[in-house]
């Protein structure tokens, strides 16, 4: 038993491995954005949409490379995409034009979505099913690692020696996850599944609510964190050099937020989802008032971080619960629908900087704030959805 539950614990660490070396490449723009803007000889907006168009990768990318490599074997199909991945951040590293590198955030982008679709999928099959969220939520310590580890580290990098030795130093990391991955995840046996029954879930309305919660639940972060280097910069006032440093404080948030979400979706899955997101909206509200304080700030941040990432493992596991008989595209769909969020919030943090309104800059987080109460009533509704087809499970 004891050595069942050893490979099992080492095949999460190496999902969590590969997730951190994708969660990495995804979060660091958000810490060069200046330094990209300035080389690319583009405004920081247009920077920003690096941010989206990685996100519309995923997004777009994600149900596409799932179903074209539906009949691949699990191990296979992640050894692959850490290829891809690899080969996505070489080609950023060198691109010389801000096109170029948008095509390679792009292809590093296309490994995304299947890789956490079909890593929460194995995630979520090595444990007993009262750990599942539990589960997910230590492959999305990955994510949360990047944070708190390779974001200050890469954006210290970045602007120490140019921001294409970041993306060189995001490949190597890719290398040493696609060895990890190949000696450590074991060759899990694909459920039989047609590809007509896993796109069967494009027509349940329970999966599109599920979609909905996790786009605007996750959309008002990215609204606001996209564009906190200059948030921290231009109205805190804290150095550039101070930046990688304060996203420390991000990432140990969202480390405290991702394990414990895990745990209060275990316990209680939709009322979790509704108290977290409340509390986000609350903190992104505050944040617009004590961005102008650099004490306040720092706290802010850190607690920014902890609801930031507490709904993940939650609305993950709502998308396995709702789709069950066709869970890697749901999965992999909802990885997407994490990602559009991202697309979403960049975008729209991006119009209020160039419109100005509100004062532009200043107004984001709280633009951010009226994003995730959109996140708050689609949870209402996926649970009482949920509800309804216990009652009834035809629908």
């Amino acid at each position: 038993m004891a050595s069942t539950q050893q490979k099992s614990s080492l095949a999460l660490y190496a999902l969590t491995l590969g997730a951190f070396a994708i969660g990495l490449t995804e979060f660091i723009i958000m810490g060069l954005l200046p330094e990209v803007a300035q080389s690319m000889e583009v405004s920081i907006p247009m920077a920003g949409m690096l941010v989206t168009g990685y996100a519309l990768g995923v997004a777009i990318g994600a149900p596409i490379i799932t179903v074209a490599t539906h009949k691949m074997k699990r191990k296979e199909l992640l050894l692959f995409l850490m290829i891809l991945f690899i080969a996505g951040n070489a080609l950023a590293a060198l691109a010389p034009t801000y096109s170029i590198l948008m095509v390679a955030r792009i292809i590093a982008a296309l490994t995304h979505g299947s890789f956490f679709g079909v890593g929460s999928v194995i995630a979520s099959e090595l444990v007993p099913k009262e750990n599942r969220a539990k589960a997910i939520a230590i492959m999305f310590i990955g994510l949360t690692l990047a944070n708190i580890l390779g974001v200050p580290i890469g954006t210290f990098i970045g602007q120490a020696f140019g921001w294409r030795a970041t993306f060189w130093a995001i490949t190597a990391i890719g290398l040493i996850a696609l060895v990890g991955i190949g000696i450590l995840v074991p060759k899990v046996k694909n459920h039989p599944s047609s590809l007509k029954n896993e796109l069967s879930v494009l027509r349940q309305p329970a999966v599109h609510i599920a979609l909905l919660m996790t786009v605007f639940g996750f959309g008002g972060v990215f609204t606001a964190f996209t564009y906190i280097s200059p948030i921290l910069v231009d109205i805190s006032g804290f150095s550039p050099k101070s930046v990688s440093w304060i996203l420390v404080l991000f990432g140990a948030g969202i480390t405290l937020g991702n394990i414990y979400g895990g745990k209060l979706a275990d316990r209680a899955l939709i009322p979790s989802l509704i108290g977290i997101l409340a509390m986000l909206t609350i903190v992104l509200a505050l944040f617009s008032i004590t961005s102008q304080f650099k004490i306040p700030t720092l706290i802010t941040v850190f607690i920014f971080g902890v609801f930031a990432f507490a709904t993940v493992p939650g609305l993950q596991l709502h998308m396995l619960n709702t789709a069950k008989e066709a869970p890697t595209l749901a999965s992999t769909l909802n990885i997407a629908a994490f990602n559009l969020g991202n697309a979403l919030g960049a975008y729209i943090g991006g119009v209020v900087i160039d419109l100005k309104i509100g004062g532009g800059l200043e107004a984001v987080s709280l633009v951010a704030a009226l994003v995730t109460i959109f996140g708050i009533l689609f949870t209402i509704w996926g649970g009482m959805q949920q509800k309804r087809k216990l009652t009834n499970p035809s629908l």
